[in-house]
């Protein structure tokens, strides 16, 4: 590796904090960031198109900061508000940051970073029954803007990190389920494969999503586009190495075939979370000296004496012993966590027990480099650090008597760090107006995309970290600004000049994710359960029934039509609802930071065709009816004002009086059939 060209990339040089350029159009700039962006457009001959109307713009901001859409009234407030433009609007955005759907749906965006999911995955896809509680304490700590830097410090290190009371001590411990979260295989007899693979998924995850770096590629072989070398991948492990995760599973082993193990995860009852953690890795010592002893018996039979074979022997059957006498104790503890036995001896699983998922320190090890990443390859000890090409002189240093996740956290969250602050805001930017600043947003190396706008990427991250690295400061800038609220026009002589609108001369038509038009539906119906579930809102295993509070039963053959907004229900890896893969879920295997957006067939067979939207348009239908309206034409508007945030046009309103006429005498059929082709168009699809 050529340490001096790789550091001279752009990521890794320190953020700087350039000063706002100077402009024509003063009168257009509502914000600092707004003159970087007007800056290049006037250098390249573009002249931004004008603001979205206040229609489009309530819609806007609504979606964005909530997933949901705004209600007839929310609409009308802002449509008719006397303030100007920029009073109107932050008054909206500071009642959109303080409510509870704020968190649910920026929540929702970090849960794809932190590959969340309900299961384990791969091969055997046994359900992660304790997952909810990290994903509600990500919703709360975007509710609550826990900033960014304590927020990643409490998902590294939550275990090791000082609390004033036994609540925040829980809420810690919870939030190291960032860890534990990952997708393994369960079938995988090798136990050093096993962890070597868990290690993987932990050192790939946390550069993806922190540092936007892919430093799992450093497994086998020194990166081969950044400079990152296979020693810092493995200097990386040993930190891991050295850490216990709690995710209640464990690789098959023998006959085992009870791969939800409760000893395998996190008490939060403080009185026995200790000696559980302890009896734990002292499982894994004895396993790991069964292992050891069986090795040394098929390797010395036949070469040693009658007293050595004895002695061997001997150790092999007390350490089995008391690896049988401490899994009887787990199984004993796991029954008294759950609600008896199922049919066939196998623990029950109660989601709502005291118990989590989670990291905690282990035995403090320093790794030895696998060769060509093979588990039985082994090469020179690697001692725990910090990739070589972003250390510098102020980083804490690792000891012996930690992991290092603590350290590790402290650094990456430390001000000199040239990655951190900018990942974040470029995510922050993407969800806002479509694409990042860095368009590759989970890989900000060689090979991915430079910054279309760099100076404007580091005045953002200058003063995200300026601002305490509160998230919701760095939106409210980010929404209150001129270049947020342009309107979508096309602009041909714009478009000649900068086609990809890498400039930000207009808006980006966005389309909405899965849950926001799930939620959307939900809402129209009024149907939404908005208030959070208590306890775990579904049975992960789909097994029984999902109950909403102060809602009727559902069947969870249909998990879409359960009330709750989608971000509580269940992700089961390989087995999302079908409506969630139509329309592109984040793939819960791996950090994503940006879904894929397509537009397939089978979107417009689920809108058409599906139960749940024919019920969700019957609903909307009957609310329209309902409505103290003086005729048909004010009840159109009403309609169009509750499913699209607007009013028909003159055009609109003649086409759908003539479709409710041609349909018969049952108004609640034709108005069903009127609001269902409103919510299959691509105008509710899409943020405007």
């Amino acid at each position: 590796i050529d340490w001096e060209k790789g550091r001279a990339h752009w990521a890794f040089q320190p953020v700087a904090n350039p000063a706002a350029p100077e402009v024509k159009d003063i009168a257009w700039i509502r914000d600092d960031l707004d003159r970087f962006l007007l800056a290049k457009m006037e250098a390249a001959g573009v002249k931004p198109v004008g603001d979205a109307d206040r229609f489009a713009l309530i819609r806007r901001i609504t979606l964005d900061l909530t997933g949901l859409p705004p209600t007839v009234d929310e609409v009308g407030a802002f449509v008719r508000d006397p303030a100007d433009d920029d009073a109107a609007l932050a008054k909206v955005v500071d009642r959109l940051l303080a409510s509870s759907a704020f968190g649910e749906r920026w929540g929702r965006h970090w849960l794809d970073v932190a590959r969340y999911a309900d299961s384990v995955g791969k091969t055997r896809n046994i359900p992660f029954p304790y997952a909810w509680r990290y994903r509600n304490y990500v919703i709360d700590a975007f509710n609550a803007d826990k900033p960014y830097d304590q927020f990643l410090v409490e998902q590294i290190a939550g275990d090791l990190v000082d609390t004033g009371s036994p609540e925040e001590a829980t809420e810690h411990l919870v939030a190291t389920g960032f860890l534990a979260l990952g997708s393994m295989d369960l079938n995988e007899r090798d136990r050093e494969q096993f962890l070597l693979d868990r290690i993987d998924d932990q050192i790939d995850t946390l550069g993806r999503a922190t540092m936007g770096l892919t430093l799992g590629c450093a497994r086998c072989h020194d990166h081969k586009f950044d400079p990152v070398a296979q020693t810092d991948y493995y200097a990386l492990a040993g930190i891991f190495g050295s850490t216990r995760t709690m995710s209640g599973q464990s690789s098959r082993r023998g006959n085992n075939k009870e791969y939800h193990q409760p000893g395998l995860l996190v008490s939060l009852d403080p009185s026995i979370a200790k000696s559980r953690a302890d009896r734990t890795a002292e499982i894994e010592r004895l396993e790991t000296r069964l292992a050891e002893l069986r090795q040394a018996g098929k390797g010395e039979s036949g070469k040693v004496g009658a007293a050595r074979r004895k002695q061997l022997k001997q150790e092999f059957f007390s350490v089995q012993k008391q690896l049988n006498d401490l899994r009887t104790i787990e199984s004993e503890e796991s029954m008294s966590a759950s609600s008896g036995k199922q049919k066939g001896g196998t623990p029950k699983i109660d989601p709502n027990a005291p118990l989590a998922m989670a990291a905690m320190e282990g035995e403090v090890v320093d790794l030895a480099l696998r060769v060509r990443g093979e588990p039985d390859l082994k090469g020179e000890i690697i001692p725990r650090a910090f990739p070589a090409v972003l250390q510098h002189a102020a980083m804490p240093a690792l000891t012996s008597d930690r992991s290092g996740r603590l350290e590790l956290a402290e650094w990456l969250t430390s001000a000199d760090h040239p990655l951190t602050a900018r990942v974040m805001v470029n995510r922050v930017w993407q969800h806002l107006h479509g694409r990042g600043l860095v368009e590759t947003v989970d890989n900000f190396g060689l090979s991915g995309s430079a910054p279309t706008h760099p100076e404007l990427l580091d005045h953002l991250a200058t003063r995200f970290v300026a601002n305490s690295c509160s998230v919701k400061s760095l939106i409210r800038e980010i929404v209150l600004s001129r270049s947020y609220r342009l309107g979508t026009t096309h602009e041909a002589a714009n478009a000649a000049k900068d086609e990809n609108n890498s400039l930000y001369w207009r808006s980006n038509l966005r389309r909405l994710e899965a849950e926001a038009i799930r939620d959307s539906l939900l809402a129209a119906g009024d149907m939404l359960q908005e208030a959070r579930p208590e306890g775990a809102p579904a049975n992960p295993e789909n097994k029984g029934k999902a109950k909403g509070k102060g809602k009727k039963r559902v069947e969870p053959s249909d998990l879409v039509a359960t009330p709750v907004r989608s971000v509580y229900l269940p992700v089961m890896r390989s087995k999302l609802p079908g409506m969630f893969t139509v329309f592109d879920f984040a793939e819960p295997d791996q950090v994503n930071g940006q879904r894929d957006v397509t537009t397939v067939a089978p979107q417009a067979l689920f809108l058409l065709n599906n139960p749940f939207v024919v019920e969700v348009s019957k609903k909307a239908a009957e609310r329209i009816l309902a409505q103290d309206l003086p005729d048909e034409p004010a009840r159109l508007r009403y309609a169009y004002a509750y499913a699209l945030c607007r009013y028909p046009t003159e055009a609109e309103v003649t086409r759908a009086l003539a479709f409710l006429a041609e349909g018969g005498d049952d108004r609640t059929a034709c108005w069903t059939a009127l609001t269902q082709a409103l919510y299959s168009s691509a105008e509710f699809r899409y943020v405007p």
